[in-house]
């Protein structure tokens, strides 16, 4: 059976671990009261011989106080009693506080031992009431955007029915609302052609139907909007009150969507827009925005749903808690405090108040209604999705590849030695053709596979990466799965290039077996963007759609999941200069005559690669600079500055590999330095949040995931010695007999290994810093906003 202390620290909410009850401080408390009460028995049975005629008196004493005519009884109270006071803000709510009778007032321990359990139990319901108001008013403001929603999808209804009537055509080419707008002729006038191409992203309407209702939390909603200053608004001085339609450009579709609304409004509705005679102004609400709005809306009930889920499991966790605690008390004391506390706590605001319970039953009924055509099997896919079970097949085709790999390793590398490929004085176009394959998919599928190791690693420590990346919680890649994908992979490449070797120890020409390796690629490239459902194709498009943000940096919003990528590529330049080179000998069918000195000739391919040298940090760059202008943080500013100090240590070095003087060497040894030390410093402080001088853990920080702390500074030892593998770079030596290009592989492999464990920490950063704020949910902008004439 599993105890209670593990039960519950596997089922709390990680980021309100700190509001939830301190079960394991008052265990420590309760051994206190139980060594305290074994010491005194022992001491009782010691002196039991001595002091009978004084506890035959004591005896004789008490029995006479329990009668009725020796005054009212005190005990009738039991052995303690709960006073509760009324709290001085509305925030603080009611605050309870033990007193002890006589029957404890003599041990010290258990006056601590209730003090701290009042204070955990006014943290429980100050939290409770805090949250269960975040939740209520989040969802009087959802509501309020749902009446809106369901008013402007009938106006669209019969706007298109009565066209359809009239013109017994159908209508499907204008799918838009056709609102008004009461406006100036001055202001009209005033308005220029440049204010006219402001972005379309939010259109303000009034509609020609009555609306009575006002939304509420619309400051917030603002605050939330101007902290992204890619949402321009349209100003239109207009009487009486507007409707404004909040789409944020989060991503490149809508970006690019708003831009195409925008140019076919300025053509199509040019007329439209124009005051009529009557000082109107028409201007419409097209379909798709609407859909947009519908599917905000949807995702915020759905997030509203998990917030009230949570709020659930905290309270019945509590209470258990609660529970068991007064069990344990009541154990170790031989008294009767379960029942009279007890009762206090199932009064108490946490566990009594239903405003929570009664939110999440009309989510769930205006979900079912509204999002799930009366569905209620539907509706409960969205709302509580079923985690995938783990098969074991999967636990079983990662061992069966994994011996394949192996064993195909070993017979490559048997190969490889007896034809004496990898040695200096080697095969060349092996070397330079066949070699590149080999390393790329090596760092890329090494990469995966200590991404594989994170998860399981975050997974044990509790670490929500699924809420800091925004992944789908049934159709993220589990541990199991990063391992089926590495495992799989490789055994076919190492299989293909086993084959493609001993073709060629057996003395086929390259021309015949050339195209072996391309083919491959091309397998891999094909399964990338394979449009059927197969093989993890959310996860194959989502790392595309990551991919395509990242290098149109910083034209579109950043999001964790996109810097977070992009730092990995600044760990994979090797990886990425290999690609280069593979594509370059295959597109310009170079491999049809072993010309593998083609690509390094062409003017073009030589500047390219210095750039692919450069893009990883100019686009993580970009992203800090995008981070900045979004939301005004001058640490971004900061970071920006690292990854051009890498940028500035990069250029160096490629021009000292063009010109070899000691002039070089010394710029490329204080830029590589400098840059190192700027790297180390935002390494050790900002991404992992240690070396903190003041903090209890001496030079880590408060909060640590990990309980041996020897590991953090194992890690930022490791960490600051694969920073200097740039070394290589300047010093140039060489394991033996071995290829140069093999030693820059195992380099290369050594930064990614450096970026593995880094990812660790950067997320368990990032978990503490979500956690101390509480933030368990995503907060999803809404779309409707409705102002005065003033805003």
């Amino acid at each position: 059976m599993v105890k209670f202390t593990k039960q519950f620290e596997g089922q709390l909410v990680p980021e309100w671990k700190e509001a939830f009850v301190d079960y394991w401080q008052l265990k420590k408390d309760l051994k206190k009261i139980n060594f305290l009460n074994n010491n005194e028995r022992t001491n009782n049975v010691d002196n039991m011989n001595t002091n009978k005629e004084c506890s035959f008196s004591r005896i004789l004493i008490s029995s006479l106080r329990k009668l009725p005519l020796f005054g009212p009884q005190r005990g009738e109270h039991g052995v303690i009693q709960v006073h509760r006071k009324l709290g001085q803000t509305l925030s603080k709510g009611d605050l309870y506080e033990t007193e002890l009778l006589e029957q404890f007032a003599d041990t010290e321990a258990a006056a601590e031992f209730f003090a701290l359990l009042d204070l955990q139990l006014n943290k429980v319901n100050q939290f409770f009431q805090t949250k269960e108001k975040e939740f209520v008013e989040r969802g009087d403001c959802l509501k309020k955007q749902m009446e809106i929603l369901i008013e402007l999808k009938a106006a669209l209804i019969k706007q298109q029915h009565d066209k359809g009537s009239s013109s017994g055509q159908n209508t499907k080419e204008d799918e838009s609302i056709s609102g008004t707008i009461s406006c100036d002729e001055e202001s009209n006038k005033d308005r220029t052609d440049q204010e006219q191409d402001i972005d379309n992203s939010i259109d303000q309407v009034i509609l020609d139907y009555p609306r009575s209702s006002k939304l509420e939390n619309s400051t917030n909603i603002k605050r939330e909007d101007n902290k992204s200053k890619n949402l321009l608004e349209r100003v239109i001085n207009c009487q009486g009150k507007s409707l404004k339609i909040h789409i944020p450009l989060t991503n490149p579709t809508r970006t690019l969507s708003a831009i195409t609304y925008l140019l076919r409004d300025d053509i199509i509705n040019q007329s439209s827009k124009k005051c009529g005679p009557d000082g109107r102004k028409k201007l419409h609400i097209n379909r798709t925005k609407l859909k947009r709005a519908e599917k905000m809306i949807k995702g915020a009930f759905i997030e509203l749903y998990k917030g009230l889920g949570y709020l659930k499991t905290y309270r019945n966790l509590n209470m258990l808690a609660f529970v068991k605690i007064l069990k344990k008390l009541d154990k170790v004391t031989n008294k009767q405090v379960l029942p009279i506390y007890l009762r206090v706590v199932e009064s108490s605001y946490f566990n009594s108040s239903d405003k929570a319970l009664k939110l999440a039953d009309d989510v769930e009924d205006i979900f079912i209604k509204h999002f799930a055509q009366d569905d209620k099997k539907k509706a409960m896919k969205y709302l509580k999705p079923s985690q995938k079970k783990e098969s074991h097949a999967v636990t079983f085709f990662i061992g069966v590849f994994t011996g394949c790999f192996l064993a195909l390793l070993v017979g490559y590398v048997i190969m490889a030695h007896i034809t004496g490929l990898y040695r200096p004085k080697s095969d060349t176009i092996y070397m330079e053709t066949v070699y590149p394959f080999l390393s790329m998919f090596s760092l890329m599928f090494l990469h995966f596979f200590l991404y594989g190791c994170n998860i399981f690693m975050w997974r044990k420590t509790r670490v929500n990466y699924s809420f800091i990346f925004e992944l789908a919680q049934t159709k993220e890649l589990k541990y199991r799965d990063v391992y089926l994908i590495c495992a799989t992979s490789m055994t076919a490449v190492v299989g293909v290039l086993f084959l493609h070797l001993t073709l060629v120890a057996k003395g086929y020409s390259y021309n015949q077996i050339q195209a072996i390796p391309g083919l491959l690629l091309l397998v891999f490239l094909m399964l990338l963007v394979c449009p059927l459902n197969i093989i993890y194709k959310s996860s194959r498009y989502r790392f595309i759609c990551v991919i395509r943000n990242i290098m149109f940096s910083p034209l579109y919003k950043v999001v964790m999941l996109d810097f977070f990528m992009a730092d990995q590529l600044c760990s994979q330049v090797p990886m990425l200069r290999n690609l280069e080179y593979v594509a370059c000998y295959y597109i310009t069918g170079s491999y049809k005559n072993q010309d593998y000195g083609f690509c390094m000739r062409t003017k073009y391919y030589r500047d390219l690669a210095y750039a692919v040298s450069f893009l990883p940090y100019y686009w993580r760059a970009m992203q800090c600079a995008r981070r900045w202008f979004d939301e005004g943080h001058k640490s971004h500013l900061v970071n920006l500055g690292k990854y051009v100090s890498a940028m500035l240590a990069a250029g160096a070095k490629v021009a000292y590999e063009k010109e070899k003087n000691l002039g070089w060497l010394c710029l490329v040894m204080v830029m590589s330095s400098a840059a190192t030390m700027y790297q180390l410093y935002w390494d050790f402080v900002k991404d992992w949040g240690l070396l903190q001088c003041h903090s209890k853990n001496p030079w880590l920080r408060n909060e640590l995931m990990l309980r041996r702390k020897f590991i953090y500074y194992f890690s930022m030892g490791l960490n600051l010695v694969l920073r200097l593998a740039w070394l290589q770079t300047v010093l140039h030596y060489n394991f033996g007999s071995v290829d140069y290009r093999v030693t820059g592989l195992f380099l290369a492999a050594l930064e990614v290994i450096r970026r593995g464990q880094w990812n660790f920490y950067r997320l368990e950063n990032e978990h503490l810093n979500n956690a101390g704020k509480f933030r368990a949910v995503k907060t999803v902008p809404l779309p409707f906003h409705e102002v005065d004439e003033q805003d």
